[in-house]
């Protein structure tokens, strides 16, 4: 992609997250962002429809990030180390990426950002597990496993992104050591 249009969009993606730490998405106007940015109406409007779209590649663009980082994960030794391995790189991209997930969780009520990390997370935990499941010791079918699992850790994910009195990332993965058995399936 052209290096301009990377930094437009990397431009309208910055003054999108300024202003969403602000407001609510549904209250700032395209105009808004366009001066946040420094760039004319008709170049927001070259590279996006509307305010959703720019969202909506912001999102992408984020999950995109986020796959990539699961996808490091090789220590499949067995379904624990696995799991406690994907905890570890979901915290530590959410981490990396503060910036775009708290302006986009704490203001902005809608689900959207939410449902992105919990299907990326599930796509990838089910995918995984269905290459390592052995057919015999098959009791909980997978994807229930899948849900379950990826559940509890979303939601301590996102009690973690939003307060700062939580407890740290190490403490987290520690908890979630202790809590998960050996064997998840």
């Amino acid at each position: 992609m052209d290096k301009r249009v990377l930094k437009t969009k990397k431009s309208l993606y910055d003054s999108l997250l300024h202003l969403m730490g602000e407001h609510s998405f549904e209250e700032i106007r395209v105009s808004e962002i366009c001066d946040k940015a420094m760039t004319n109406r008709s170049t927001f409007y070259a590279h996006f429809e509307d305010k959703y779209a720019l969202l909506s590649s912001l999102l992408l663009d984020l999950k995109e990030m986020l796959k990539q980082e699961l996808e490091k994960n090789d220590r499949i030794m067995n379904s624990k180390d696995f799991y406690m391995e994907c905890i570890r790189l979901l915290l530590l991209h959410i981490e990396t990426n503060k910036g775009i997930y708290l302006p986009l969780l704490l203001n902005n009520k809608n689900s959207i950002a939410m449902d992105m990390i919990y299907s990326t997370l599930i796509e990838d935990v089910t995918k995984r597990m269905k290459e390592e499941q052995k057919p015999q010791n098959v009791i909980i079918p997978v994807d229930f496993v899948s849900h379950f699992y990826v559940g509890a850790i979303f939601q301590v994910g996102m009690k973690w992104i939003q307060s700062k009195d939580y407890y740290s990332k190490e403490e987290i993965i520690e908890f979630l050591d202790q809590l998960i058995p050996e064997t998840l399936f």
